[in-house]
C-alpha cells in the first residue's frame, strides 16, 4: 500500500517523507526549536512502567505487523532507551506537532466500516493507533530506536480502549497522544495502562490488571 498523504501533510510516498523527516531534524539540530513545551518541563526523577509478561495482541496489530513486517520487526542491537539531547526532544515535540495537525481524526467504522484497522494513514486520516504508528515511523527515520518507542493500550478517560506511543527514555517513559500535543510522562496522563509492544521480540507484554478492550477504535 502507498506511503501518500493528504495535502495538508504534503508527502505522498515513502521516500518523500523520509526526505521531509530528515529535512525536519536538520533544521530542528541547527538550533530552530519546536515550541515551548520544553525538555526541563519533564520530570528530573525518571518514571518507567513496569513491564510483566507476554499477552494477547490487539487484533488488528496482527493484521497490520502481516502487511507492515518492518514496522513491528524488533532489532534487539538497537538502545532500549532514547537519550534526551535538546536537539531530540525537539524533533519529538515537532513530529508530534505536525502528526496532530496535519491527519483528520476519523474512526475505522466511520472510514473504513470496520470495527478497527491499524494502518499509517496513508490517506490522510485516521484513528489513534495510526496518529502513533506514523509518528514513530518519522521518528524511525529520523535516527530514533524503534525498539524505544512501543505502541501502547490504555483505558481513556472515557473508560474506552486507545493506543498511544510510549517513549522509553532517559528521563522515564514519555507518551505520545493524538488526543494532545503535550507530551507527558505516563503518570500524568491520567491513563489506565494495559499492555504494549515487547522490546524483545513481536510480541506484548502486560502492564497492568485491568481488562484489556478489544479494540482501539478511537479518534
Amino acid at each position: 500500500m502507498r506511503y501518500g498523504f493528504s495535502q495538508r501533510f504534503s508527502a505522498r510516498t515513502v521516500r518523500r517523507a523520509a526526505i521531509g523527516a530528515a529535512t525536519l531534524l536538520a533544521g530542528l539540530l541547527a538550533g530552530s526549536g519546536a515550541g515551548a513545551q520544553t525538555l526541563a518541563s519533564l520530570p528530573t526523577v525518571p518514571s518507567a512502567i513496569s513491564a510483566g509478561v507476554q499477552t494477547r495482541p490487539i487484533a488488528a496489530w496482527v493484521d497490520f505487523c502481516a502487511t507492515y513486517a518492518s514496522e513491528c520487526s524488533v532489532n534487539t542491537a538497537e538502545p532500549t532507551q532514547i537519550t534526551l539531547t535538546a536537539a531530540v526532544w525537539s524533533a519529538i515535540v515537532a513530529v508530534n506537532r505536525r502528526v496532530n495537525k496535519s491527519l483528520v481524526a476519523v474512526t475505522d467504522m466511520d472510514h473504513l466500516h470496520v470495527a478497527d484497522r491499524w494502518d499509517l494513514a496513508e490517506d490522510g486520516s485516521g484513528d489513534c493507533e495510526d496518529f502513533q504508528l506514523l509518528k514513530r515511523k518519522l521518528l524511525a527515520e529520523m535516527g530514533l530506536p524503534r525498539r524505544a518507542m512501543r505502541m501502547t493500550v490504555v483505558i481513556d478517560e472515557k473508560g474506552e480502549g486507545h493506543a498511544v506511543l510510549t517513549l522509553i527514555t532517559d528521563r522515564g517513559d514519555i507518551i505520545l497522544d493524538n488526543k494532545t500535543s503535550a507530551i507527558l510522562p505516563w503518570r500524568q496522563t491520567g491513563y489506565t495502562f494495559i499492555k504494549r509492544e515487547s522490546q524483545d521480540t513481536v510480541a506484548w507484554v502486560s502492564l497492568g490488571r485491568a481488562m484489556s478492550p478489544v479494540t482501539t477504535a478511537n479518534r
